[in-house]
């Protein structure tokens, strides 16, 4: 497991974060470093997805903690082609972060759920 990955998801939630990445993908989205971490910063970002297999990975290492700083819910995918597929990009990416999307509600059960496995 990379030192930025903060906790280690169980299959049902995985699989629940590939779920409403894919539905998230209707709404705005921002992808790339540059994109989610302005997003992060500016506090436009609902929720983010994270690849686990980013390297080198002191690329994304900054991600959770700056979510953690913000108050912003994460969540990891398992590899950088699985996250731009489900995110409708048709590329790899490391990060997507969902700005607007019908799914908030679900995106805060998922959080709720990811934060009660930190504990």
């Amino acid at each position: 497991m990379a030192d930025y990955i903060k906790v280690q998801l169980t299959d049902e939630l995985r699989k629940k974060t590939l779920d409403l990445l894919e539905k998230s993908k209707r709404g705005k989205t921002k992808a790339g470093l540059n994109e989610v971490t302005k997003a992060i910063e500016r506090g436009n970002a609902k929720f983010v997805f994270i690849a686990e297999d980013v390297a080198p990975k002191e690329l994304v290492m900054h991600i959770p903690l700056l979510c953690e700083e913000k108050n912003v819910p994460f969540s990891y995918v398992a590899t950088r082609k699985e996250l731009g597929d489900k995110a409708g990009l048709g590329t790899t990416t490391s990060v997507v972060a969902v700005i607007q999307a019908d799914t908030e509600a679900e995106l805060r059960d998922l959080a709720a759920k990811i934060a009660e496995l930190k504990k």
